[in-house]
């Protein structure tokens, strides 16, 4: 599974509910991807079936990593489909470890992971127009700008982005 300097990814499992809350439980984390800013407890079992069935289905889900040394969850980085030879990047950190480079470091494995063991051809990634954070490290990533797309969870027009292997 991916690796680098400091995390390591696994893999969700239908025991994994206590750290599929611990993310998608945290307000200041689904406050950018729900209409309403919280996941009920149904729509966090359903998101963590979501993954599995994700997986299963197409190779691919937005994995649980981890800090090497403690083995701390950190969060999720991965990918969906998205059509014929793309995929949707995507990451959620747990709060406390916000600010501390472990979203670009679990993005640069994934993108590596998307265009060299899977031969993606394009990246997608989208962003709630009000999380700046994610809009700048996306932008540090290489990804570019190609329009608002509407967002059926949150009810926005999200900014949406594109990377290419050559981009």
């Amino acid at each position: 599974m991916i690796k680098s300097k400091r995390i390591r990814f696994g893999h969700w499992a239908k025991t994994d509910i206590d750290l599929a809350h611990e993310l998608w439980g945290e307000p200041d984390v689904t406050k950018y991807i729900s209409k309403t800013g919280l996941f009920s407890d149904e729509q966090i079992a359903e998101r963590l079936k979501f993954e599995i069935a994700s997986e299963k289905e197409s190779g691919v889900q937005y994995w649980p990593f981890f800090e090497k040394t403690s083995g701390k969850f950190v969060g999720v980085a991965g990918l969906h489909p998205h059509g014929v030879g793309i995929y949707e990047i995507g990451f959620h950190l747990k709060p406390e470890f916000w600010g501390k480079g472990y979203a670009i470091e679990a993005a640069e494995k994934v993108i590596d992971y998307a265009f060299n063991e899977l031969g993606a051809k394009e990246l997608f990634a989208g962003h709630n127009p009000n999380n700046i954070a994610s809009k700048k490290l996306l932008e540090k990533l290489g990804f570019e700008y190609t329009g608002d797309e509407f967002y059926e969870p949150t009810g926005l027009y999200h900014p949406s982005y594109k990377k290419t292997i050559s981009g």
